[in-house]
């Protein structure tokens, strides 16, 4: 008895080696290789810019931190910037599809890198889903500004079916099919266009900021309202047994928890490492720079809105959720409301995209070593893409937008990113110590101090979701588990002896 549970739990964390990670790669079921340092970076820029910048800026703003907005933003970013060095340095050990998924399966085993790959979907799947979502309520809205309205019952966030959504969703899937390079494309056109809105909106708002407006920077702090329900209380109100505050320096990181939305994405960079020419040293770059790059817009972009109009003024009731058209209209700089609309509508186009692609790459790795239906990993002839396993992705996140609350999608984003950080940032402590001799190209520096830094900064914004959300992941992992344990865990490449870690 005693032998079949240990032969049992080895199985559970039996681990794929990284040198047959690599192997995998070659042969029918590899991708091409397309991408450099710079593309990688418009990639990350191309996902992370979108509905943060559009939307969370006023809320986080009139909410919790007041004028002091952006330094929740940069809170965020250093959150997101010690993941993303546990990140870079897995990407250049391990340049294989699937990021935290293969990362995992090389270093804590099966088991953490099923629920590290059932984990990413909310990531990923749902991600995309929310910014479709958010794609067909600018679509909607731009529509309208010309004269055309469409039915409540097809499109925006009460539709019964959102037709719009589901159109984004089929566009992007098709041009994913097509190949990295036409992505690549697309997405380089599309983040020209919102990076240009962008810098308008810095630009032209810059002549419109009153100082007195971010007087005082830091607002005094003041209890928050006790929030109630599943939905709305955070789990954080429920330990602590009282509300959250706003404003003052509590209020900037509760601020931080808020605005991280924006920066979800960053790590999609990682997903495709197989599809770049030199993986070692152009994913650590495509890391960073696009994470930098971002957190400066990010900067810029609340320090102008909050300098153009009160900061208690930008409340969704009074901005409609569009905090940067709502602040140039009180400014008498109406024209901007169109250009804005136009910029988030190709915003989020590349997000949806880039979202997509990650999901895909991220199922493709688990058909391949066979935690999924091996056919799923089938490459396109011509295009060498996944296509089966795109076109699933494309139905599966299409009937997410489709039906699914905004609200709902969100929350199980932002969940799903912060618990797959808390994964990987183990994960290179454990790597470090199994396989210290294993290649690394870029080391996170002060191991395990980084790491554990990150799981503790990704689990303190996760203790301010809602418990809803909490009680959602806790499920959406049960049904994970038992896929697992009912398929994948007898149909794995390593219950068959292909490619063990010895």
């Amino acid at each position: 008895m005693g032998q079949t549970t240990g032969k049992a739990q080895s199985s559970l964390l039996r681990k794929k080696s990284v040198q047959q990670a690599i192997r995998d790669t070659e042969g029918e079921h590899g991708l091409k290789k397309e991408m450099g340092p710079l593309q990688l970076t418009i990639f990350g820029v191309g996902v992370i810019v979108g509905t943060g910048i559009f939307v969370l800026t006023g809320t986080a703003a009139a909410e919790k931190a007041g004028p002091a907005v952006p330094l929740s933003f940069v809170v965020a970013a250093v959150v997101c910037g010690l993941a993303a060095l546990c990140y870079a340095e897995f990407a250049s050990a391990v340049p294989v599809a699937g990021s935290a998924y293969t990362f995992s399966y090389t270093s804590l085993g099966e088991l953490f890198a099923w629920v590290i790959g059932w984990d990413l979907i909310l990531e990923f799947a749902f991600g995309a889903a929310t910014v479709a979502k958010g794609w067909s309520g600018y679509l909607t809205s731009l529509l309208a500004d010309v004269g055309i309205d469409l039915p409540s019952s097809i499109a925006g966030e009460d539709a019964v079916f959102n037709l719009p959504a589901v159109a984004i969703v089929g566009i992007v899937a098709a041009i994913l099919v097509l190949g990295v390079r036409e992505s690549s494309r697309t997405n380089v056109i599309v983040v020209a266009i919102k990076l240009t809105v962008i810098m308008i909106v810095i630009l032209v708002g810059f002549f419109y900021v009153t100082k007195s407006n971010w007087s005082p920077f830091i607002p005094d702090s003041k209890p928050g309202d006790s929030a109630s329900g599943f939905d709305q209380a955070p789990l954080i109100q429920v330990l602590l047994g009282q509300p959250t505050s706003s404003f003052g320096v509590p209020g900037i990181f509760f601020g931080a928890s808020l605005v991280f939305f924006a920066f979800i994405g960053f790590d999609i960079v990682a997903t495709a490492a197989e599809e770049t020419k030199r993986p070692q040293r152009d994913l650590p770059i495509g890391i960073f720079a696009s994470l930098a790059v971002c957190t400066v817009l990010y900067i810029l972009t609340s320090l102008v809105v909050t300098g153009m109009v009160p900061y208690d003024k930008l409340t969704d009731s009074n901005t409609n959720g569009a905090p940067l058209a709502y602040a140039f209209d009180q400014v008498g700089v109406g024209w901007a409301s169109t250009v804005i609309s136009i910029g988030a509508l190709a915003g989020l186009t590349s997000t949806v995209l880039i979202l997509m692609y990650g999901q895909s790459r991220v199922f493709f790795a688990m058909a391949r070593d066979g935690l999924l239906p091996k056919s799923f990993s089938t490459v396109h002839p011509k295009f060498k893409t996944p296509y089966r396993i795109t076109i699933i992705t494309a139905v599966v996140v299409a009937a997410l937008a489709a039906f699914l609350p905004l609200q709902v999608l969100g929350e199980a984003t932002n969940i799903g990113t912060l618990s797959a950080f808390c994964l990987v940032s183990v994960a290179v402590i454990v790597l470090r110590k199994s396989q210290p001799d294993l290649p690394r190209s870029f080391r996170v520096p002060w191991v395990p101090v980084i790491p554990i830094l990150a799981v503790i900064t990704s689990l303190y914004l996760m203790i301010n979701l809602p418990v809803g959300t909490w009680i959602r992941l806790i499920v959406w992992m049960a049904i994970g588990m038992v896929i697992y344990f009912v398929y994948a865990r007898h149909r794995s490449n390593l219950a068959r002896g292909v490619g063990a870690d010895e």
